[in-house]
This record gives structure tokens, sequence and C-alpha cells, in this order.
């Protein structure tokens, strides 16, 4: 099952995808996002692949949950993360925009929320532009996320 938007599809990840994405390193602040163990990525990740090319990796509920955040019925987690080389180049609607699609094909839920550390305004900016509205703190061990949510179908 893949959704398209814009030329990007999200198709189950390869453990070979896994491994590349595990090789990724993000420059300054943005390592906190990087990956050290594959098969973590394998067992719960997805591959958003736009023209046959490996552009980034999403997950869904307990896996996109940061620590501290609880499950709220009737809400999807989110999580993301576009290849570092990709980053700046004014693509992050477009993959998040392909993410959600797939989101509300594939899950029966009314909002999707969003964890974003609170220093990534690039991230917070991508989250408004589609919609999302900041709903409160939430302070972990990995950081200070703000944390956003918008209904389905947005």
């Amino acid at each position: 099952m893949a959704a398209e938007s814009a030329a990007m599809e999200v198709l189950p990840l390869t453990a070979s995808q896994a491994r590349t994405i595990a090789s990724w390193r993000y420059p300054g602040a943005y390592a906190t996002y990087d990956f050290a163990d594959a098969d973590e990525l394998a067992r719960d990740h997805w591959a958003v692949i736009e023209s046959g090319e490996l552009v980034g990796y999403c997950c869904f509920g307990p896996p996109a949950r940061v620590p501290g955040a609880h499950e709220r019925p009737g809400t999807l987690d989110l999580g993301y993360g576009l290849a570092p080389e990709r980053m700046a180049q004014h693509a992050g609607r477009r993959f998040v925009g392909a993410i959600l699609e797939f989101a509300e094909k594939r899950f029966e839920v009314d909002q999707f929320r969003l964890y974003i550390l609170d220093w990534n305004r690039r991230s917070q900016k991508v989250a408004e532009a589609l919609g999302f509205a900041f709903e409160s703190i939430l302070k972990s061990g990995e950081g200070t996320f703000m944390v956003f949510v918008r209904d389905v179908g947005a």
C-alpha cells in the first residue's frame, strides 16, 4: 500500500533502507535525530520515497511518542525525519504532506499529533503550514518539545 503526494510515497521500510537511515548523520543540534539501531528502524518505521530514492522515514503511534507523552484515544502520534542532505531545500511540506496523506488512508483516527523540539523552527513552520496548531509544551530527557495537533482531513 502506497500513498502519493507530489511524487513522494510511503512504503514499508526494507532492511537495506534501515541501514542507510542508521548511517545518516545530521549537522549540529539536528544530530539528536541520528539513529544507531537499524533493527529498531526496520521494526516500526516506514520509508518515504521520491522518484525511487529514499528521502526520509516516518513512524506512527508508540514509536513516534516522546518520553513522558501518553496515548490519547482517537489521536495518532507521528514522527518523521528527512534525509540530512534534503534539509533546508523546501521539501518539508511535500514530505510531511505525503506522510499525512498516507496516515489518513491507513489509520482510523480523529487527530494527528507531532512533537517538535522547541529549537527546531523549520519543523514548526512546516507543521503550521500544514494546519497543525500548537497545543502544549512537553519536557523530557530528550529536550523540550512543542506539541502540535491537527484534525484529520483539515
